[in-house]
């Protein structure tokens, strides 16, 4: 009984992996690690960049793997090492195919890890950085609906596209998101038991706007609250969303890929 409540499933259609942070990991090796997520159905995947030090690191392992991704940007954590240096750093790196958005930028309010100003500052200088480059954007927000609102009404009109990742805010958030053309990425939190506010918005969201990503090594889906997550589990996430919808599994990686591949891979190889 229990090996069965513990297996990960595996389904016929293939799932991307639009948001993890393989540079991160600490159990066995990326390549065992995409091994196991390559036979469970995953095609690909985005590794994101969180900060000046490791957007070259993101790249790195993407050129290694014909089929891992990577951003260039800085989290509103690290927002306090932001520069004018550090976007040209980021400018030059987007040129690079493998990269697929500007991210992970935005704000985050519950840990204060940089003054709110320099939050802000850097979110909409990495803003302009994407719209000059035609590129979309991974958000990263917490406790900042007010101002990520603000911010997205000031380019509001000019062509933003992206996604706000690992969205665990409010019903009013994701709606101007969705008016504002965004996707909304969900992960293991779906499967919390104290997440219902976070199915809610799922629910509320139509699946043409959702994206499937893990977080990994952070946020690792029930039952396996303990481990580390990885990109493996995404096929649980996609089960959870199917759940929620009222949908079939199938149903929603198909859809959820076709969401992936026409916003972040629509300048890559394919």
């Amino acid at each position: 009984m229990s090996g069965k409540r513990k297996e990960i499933p595996v389904f016929d259609e293939a799932l991307i992996e639009t948001h993890c942070h393989l540079d991160y990991l600490q159990q066995d090796t990326t390549e065992v690690i995409l091994d196991q997520a390559r036979q469970r159905g995953v095609e690909r995947f985005i590794t994101i960049a969180v900060a000046p030090e490791n957007l070259d690191t993101v790249r790195q392992l993407a050129a290694r793997h014909g089929d891992v991704y990577c951003t260039q940007g800085v989290h509103p954590h690290e927002a306090s090492l932001y520069s004018s240096a550090v976007g040209q750093r980021i400018r030059a790196g987007a040129a690079d195919p493998k990269v697929v958005a500007i991210g992970e930028i935005g704000l985050d309010y519950h840990y204060d890890n940089s003054p709110r100003e320099q939050q802000r500052q850097a979110f909409a200088e990495q803003l302009e950085i994407a719209l000059a480059l035609d590129l979309p954007i991974v958000v990263h927000t917490r406790d900042a609906d007010d101002d990520t609102m603000a911010i997205f009404r000031e380019f509001s009109g000019r062509g933003l596209r992206g996604v706000i990742h690992s969205f665990t805010s409010s019903l009013q958030l994701a709606e101007f998101c969705l008016e504002e053309g965004f996707h909304l990425g969900f992960n293991g939190i779906i499967t919390f038991n104290r997440a219902e506010n976070v199915r809610e918005v799922l629910a509320a969201t139509p699946l043409d706007r959702i994206l499937l990503e893990t977080d990994a090594p952070f946020l690792t889906p029930v039952p396996f609250r303990g481990k580390e997550n990885a990109p493996f589990y995404l096929p649980l996430v996609a089960q959870k969303v199917a759940e929620v919808k009222g949908s079939n599994p199938e149903d929603v990686i198909r859809q959820t890929t076709g969401n992936a591949r026409d916003l972040f891979f629509q300048r890559s190889v394919t």
